[in-house]
């Protein structure tokens, strides 16, 4: 208890610090839009500068993310949850708000070493569904980053981190969240990674990773109570070869993923063993002044459980830039996750390896849901999707993007392969069309230390779901995010 009340503490302290300064902004906002940013912090300069580097050798940061969530039908498309008595109706409301702080610190043991740690802790007030507390859930404290940092390893053009660190390769794509299961808390991975510079415009990235699902495995986290799940209820092994070339205004990747999951025995967990490789690649950049591209395709093979697998997938956008005073683009993408054929002995769905999370191309956050009767939450397979979007900037702070995506599936097959974590249920229906899915994202940013975004993600499932679980889902957020 004294830990949480000491967190609360710094979490309470920043949030005046922060609030003064959107007070500050609220009441001179056109001076502060063109004002350079140390002239407009000269009030508290002096103190952020030794909050920063309190001594040498040490940097420290703080930031806090307040979010407010009310979502329908986001785990089961049906509003009475599975229960048509009038008292429940309308049961399917999720309704609660969630504050995360995060200190960091780096410490420079010598020149080329330094030592790198990051304190997160998130509670979480509820005020729907019903059968949660009605009220603030506290929570835990934890270390999403712990690790050593040597650059010139070895008398050699290579950069080694070791220990728990956050790993995002590509578009992440594939690889970006190490712990899924606690949505967007953290997304640390335990690993090893090598860096190694082949030349100025190539690097090779070299990495094992060994995550467990238990998250006391290696470091126990702050007033922790309960055993709780970090991945989505499997214990994993990876090692990953991610080759990275840019030139000018192109850039290549070419990578081998090996993953291998095994049950981790946690309750709830009906997770498959399975030993998946991943070869892939893709291309980015720019077709001309107005014309950019990402074009990125993977091939899979290995087993889950006892069966032989052979799957494939592809991620796609291009875009249009109109270069104009409001920075306005419109996008148009193409991404094909495929599903296991029913009349096969062998498995063709897709594992998204580490990319369980909400992929902003596919929508917001609603799909990283509406999939969970399928597999686990942020886990996204057996999928066909196009999708439309435009975004531009109405004045120098603010930014408005919309998507609409069309969404079927790949196969006709309901093939759960995770772990069924939850009370929700879905029923399926005759076709292959998923729905379609309405996105608008729009963002406040006056500075790099200040931000807000509202988010609105709409879904009308198509015959994929069944008459009993079609209903419209709905998912809404605002956040307010400062880093000191």
């Amino acid at each position: 208890m004294k830990v949480k009340w000491i967190l609360m503490g710094m979490v309470l302290s920043a949030m005046v610090v922060g609030m003064t300064s959107v007070a500050l902004a609220a009441d001179a906002a056109e001076d502060y839009v063109q004002a350079p940013a140390a002239h407009w912090h000269e009030v508290d300069n002096d103190f952020m500068k030794k909050f920063h580097n309190p001594m040498e050798g040490l940097t420290m940061g703080l930031d806090i993310r307040l979010r407010q969530v009310y979502a329908e039908n986001m785990f089961s498309m049906d509003q009475q949850y599975g229960d048509a008595s009038a008292k429940n109706k309308n049961k399917n409301i999720w309704q609660y708000g969630r504050y995360r702080a995060r200190w960091s610190a780096k410490y420079q043991l010598s020149e080329d070493i330094d030592f790198n740690t990051r304190l997160v802790w998130e509670f979480r007030d509820w005020h729907n569904p019903d059968y949660k507390n009605q009220d603030v859930d506290f929570d835990e404290a934890l270390f999403d980053h712990m690790n050593v940092q040597i650059r010139n390893a070895f008398d050699m053009p290579l950069t080694l981190t070791i220990g728990r660190q956050d790993i995002i390769l590509g578009t992440g794509w594939l690889v970006l969240d190490g712990t899924p299961y606690d949505g967007s808390r953290t997304i640390y991975f335990d690993a090893i990674r090598g860096t190694y510079e082949l030349s100025d415009a190539t690097k090779l990235d070299m990495i094992y990773i060994q995550q467990y699902d238990n998250e006391t495995k290696w470091l126990k986290p702050l007033d922790h109570d309960i055993t709780r799940h970090a991945t989505n209820g499997q214990d994993e092994r990876g090692l990953i070869f991610y080759l990275t070339n840019k030139c000018g205004d192109q850039q290549r990747e070419l990578y081998y993923i090996f993953k291998n999951d095994e049950n981790s025995g946690l309750s709830n967990s009906t997770t498959k063993d399975s030993d998946i490789h991943t070869i892939g690649g893709r291309l980015a950049g720019k077709l001309d002044e107005n014309w950019s591209y990402s074009a990125e395709l993977a091939k899979q093979w290995g087993k889950v459980d006892e069966e032989s697998m052979r799957a494939w997938g592809t991620n796609n956008t291009l875009t249009y830039a109109f270069n104009d005073e409001k920075q306005s683009k419109v996008f148009v993408m193409y991404e094909f996750l495929s599903g296991d054929e029913p009349d096969t002995a062998a498995s063709e769905q897709f594992e998204t390896l580490w990319g369980d999370w909400p992929q902003s191309g596919r929508g917001g956050d609603l799909q990283s849901y509406i999939w969970s009767p399928e597999g686990n939450v942020g886990q996204v397979s057996n999928l066909q999707r196009l999708g439309f979007g435009h975004s531009f900037k109405p004045s120098d702070v603010w930014t408005m993007q919309t998507m609409y995506n069309l969404m079927w599936a790949d196969e006709r097959t309901y093939k759960n392969s995770g772990s069924g974590i939850g009370p929700w249920t879905t029923t399926f229906g005759n076709g292959k069309f998923r729905g379609q899915m309405f996105t608008g994202l729009l963002t406040y940013q006056c500075c790099k230390n200040f931000r807000t975004q509202f988010l609105l993600d709409y879904f009308l499932p198509g015959s994929y779901y069944d008459t009993s679980t079609n209903e419209a889902a709905m998912f809404a957020r605002v956040n307010v995010e400062w880093t000191f």
